[in-house]
């Protein structure tokens, strides 16, 4: 357990922003497990649990205990001719995961490729790109319970999953520390391809009978040419979730407003592309000293450089208002504020 204090977090957080915590605490051994929780149960400060820091703002400094999950790991449970069960630690960076089942022939993964933070986040928000949720790989979730120390493992179902969310997001935020996560992965390939922008990516590359590395590399172009690097521009990827409404709404919205994208959810409710939304409110490209929104991408709030996390706040507030006047839409942040 080594552990920091007064320590700065802009390392730590894929905006860049320039702050501290009161303590940070690295788990680098699952043995060290109990001695940590122990350490942390009798200190009478907050606990974040933090991944890679890919879908969090940092409003101030955190005047708490900030523990950085790095456990590593990855290992097969079982196996048989169609199937692969992995057992991942939570520690493990997420796109290095999707590159080794991509080389190894496991499929599943490939259309979530480049998306930024560790395993440890993938259930808690459930992640998802092109067509596919991390809740459809997942078979369990293994955690120690901060409290008492005891392990549970929460199955599929018990997770609850939700559009970019879980119990570990809602009900039982900071109530467990996540240490690995089960994955089902196939040996015999369906490759998905229903998101017409790798259909046509496929198509610009001339391959027409895909791989699951086709469809990764495809993935990979795909966000590289939309979304800006947080190694070079501080940013958290989407920061708002695409809004489901009511068939009611939608229809109302698609007479007013033609071009407006929706596509069908469930029953009666249909989602909308927040990215469109911010756009056509004039956000797109908009840059406020050294912050902004990006240019390729309205869905992300960039930091040019030095921005304060309540500037980014504060911009993303303008631009909720901005869609619930123009549309009667309320946008969600999906990124954690602190």
């Amino acid at each position: 357990m080594i552990s920091h204090k007064n320590a700065p977090l802009k390392r730590h957080n894929t905006f860049g922003i320039a702050c501290k915590a009161a303590e940070i605490i690295e788990l680098n051994d699952f043995n060290e497990v109990k001695e940590l929780l122990s350490y942390i149960n009798e200190q009478p400060k907050e606990l974040l649990i933090l991944g890679g820091g890919s879908n969090v703002l940092f409003t101030k400094d955190f005047d708490g205990i900030i523990l950085l999950n790095n456990l590593k790991g990855i290992s097969i449970l079982s196996e048989n001719a169609s199937e692969v069960i992995l057992r991942v630690a939570a520690g493990e960076i997420w796109h290095e995961l999707v590159m080794y089942c991509v080389e190894n022939g496991y499929a599943g993964m490939e259309n979530l490729s480049l998306i930024p933070g560790k395993v440890g986040a993938s259930p808690m928000q459930n992640i998802g790109a092109y067509g596919v949720e991390v809740k459809d790989l997942i078979t369990q979730v293994n955690t120690i319970k901060l409290s008492d120390s005891s392990s549970h493992s929460f199955s599929n179902a018990e997770c609850k999953f939700d559009y970019r969310s879980s119990i570990f997001k809602t009900s039982h935020k900071n109530q467990y520390l996540i240490t690995s996560v089960d994955f089902r992965l196939s040996k015999l390939p369906s490759i998905n391809t229903s998101y017409g922008a790798i259909n046509s990516e496929l198509e610009a590359r001339n391959i027409s009978n895909p791989t699951i590395k086709d469809v990764s590399d495809a993935v990979i172009a795909i966000r590289s040419s939309k979304l800006p690097d947080p190694a070079k521009i501080g940013n958290a990827g989407s920061f708002f979730k695409n809004p489901v409404i009511d068939m009611q709404l939608a229809e109302k919205l698609k007479i007013t407003f033609p071009p407006m994208p929706q596509y069908e959810v469930a029953e009666n409710f249909r989602k909308l592309a927040a990215g469109w939304l911010i756009e056509q409110c004039g956000w797109k490209g908009k840059t406020i000293n050294n912050y902004g929104v990006h240019k390729l991408q309205a869905l992300v709030l960039v930091n040019y450089s030095d921005a304060t996390g309540q500037q980014i706040f504060d911009l993303s507030s303008g631009i909720i208002e901005s869609v619930k006047e123009k549309f009667g839409v309320l946008l969600e942040r999906e990124v954690n504020i602190i």
